[in-house]
C-alpha cells in the first residue's frame, strides 16, 4: 500500500480545533463568573430537600369540577389574548413592512432611493427595532398601570412587541425573494400595492404565513408569562395559586398549559405543511 495514500494517524485539524475550543472557554469563563453560575449548588443537601418538598406539593393535582371549569375558562382566555395580540401585531407590521421594504420603493428602481423615501424607510426600521427590543413583559408592566389589570394589557403588549418582530422578518422575507416581477410591474406603471399583491405576495405567501403561525404559537407561551404581571389568562391564575402555595392547582394548570402548547404546535405544523 502506498504510504502517500494511507489515512493520517491523527486528525490534521486537531490543533486548530483545540485552539478554538480553548478560545471559546476563555471567552465564556468570565460570563459564567459574572452570572454566578454554580450548578453544583443544586445538589447540596439543603437544595435537594427544598426541591423534594416543592415537587412533592404538586401531587396530587387538583381535579374538582369547579376548579377545572375555572382552568378551562382561563385557558380559552389565554388563547384569545394570543390571537387578538397577533391580529393587532399584523395590523402594525403589514403597513410598516410595505413602507420600509426597498423592493416596493418606486424611487429605488433607478438604483438609488430618493432622500425622502430613504429617510422614511430608515425611520420605520428604527421604529421596528424599538418595538421588538422592548420585551412584551416590560410593555405589560407599563400597560397594566395604564389600562388596569386584565387581558387588555396582555393583548397590547403582544401586539407591540410582535408587531416589531413580524415587521422585521416580513421585510427580510420580501427582500430576499424574487424581485424581478415586482420591478417589472412598477416600471410599467403599477403602484406599490399592485406590485405587492400581484408579484411579491404570491411568491412569498407560504413563508410569510408559516412565520406568522409560528409567532402565534410563541404568543400563546408569552400570554401565560404575561399573566404573572396581572395581564389575565392562565398565567394570572398560576400566579395566584403560587402565592397561596397551592401546588395541586399549579400542577393542574401546568399540565393544561403543556397540553395547550402541544396542541398549538400540532396546529402550526399542520398549517405550515398545508401551505408548504
Amino acid at each position: 500500500m502506498n504510504p502517500a495514500l494511507s489515512a493520517p494517524a491523527r486528525d490534521p485539524a486537531w490543533l486548530r480545533r483545540v485552539f478554538w475550543l480553548g478560545a471559546a472557554l476563555v471567552l465564556l469563563w468570565p460570563m459564567f463568573v459574572a452570572t454566578e453560575f454554580k450548578p453544583w449548588s443544586l445538589f447540596e443537601p439543603d437544595s435537594m430537600k427544598q426541591s423534594r418538598q416543592f415537587i412533592g406539593s404538586f401531587f396530587p393535582p387538583t381535579l374538582n369540577a369547579e376548579f377545572l371549569g375555572l382552568v378551562a375558562r382561563e385557558t380559552w382566555r389565554t388563547v384569545a389574548i394570543a390571537t387578538a395580540g397577533i391580529t393587532l401585531a399584523l395590523a402594525i407590521a403589514i403597513p410598516l413592512t410595505l413602507l420600509s421594504t426597498r423592493v416596493l420603493s418606486l424611487s429605488a428602481l433607478s438604483g438609488r432611493m430618493a432622500r425622502a423615501p430613504f429617510a422614511l424607510r430608515q425611520a420605520i426600521r428604527w421604529l421596528l427595532i424599538v418595538l421588538r427590543s422592548i420585551p412584551e413583559l416590560v410593555f405589560a408592566l407599563v400597560l397594566v398601570r395604564v389600562v388596569g389589570l386584565g387581558p387588555t394589557a396582555g393583548v397590547l403588549a403582544i401586539a407591540l412587541t410582535y408587531g416589531g418582530m413580524l415587521g422585521k422578518v416580513y421585510g427580510e422575507i420580501l427582500e430576499s425573494g424574487e424581485t424581478q416581477a415586482a420591478e417589472a410591474l412598477m416600471r410599467n406603471g403599477a403602484g406599490r400595492l399592485q406590485a405587492f399583491f400581484y408579484a411579491v405576495l404570491p411568491t412569498n405567501a407560504a413563508e410569510l404565513v408559516s412565520y406568522t403561525v409560528y409567532r402565534w404559537e410563541c404568543a400563546i407561551r408569552s400570554s401565560v408569562v404575561l399573566g404573572f404581571v396581572g395581564a389575565g389568562g392562565l398565567g394570572q391564575q398560576m400566579d395566584n395559586s403560587a402565592k397561596m402555595f397551592n401546588g395541586g392547582e399549579m400542577s393542574t394548570m401546568l399540565l393544561v398549559f403543556i397540553a395547550l402548547v402541544a396542541c398549538a404546535d400540532r396546529a402550526s405544523s399542520y398549517l405550515r405543511k398545508a401551505l408548504g
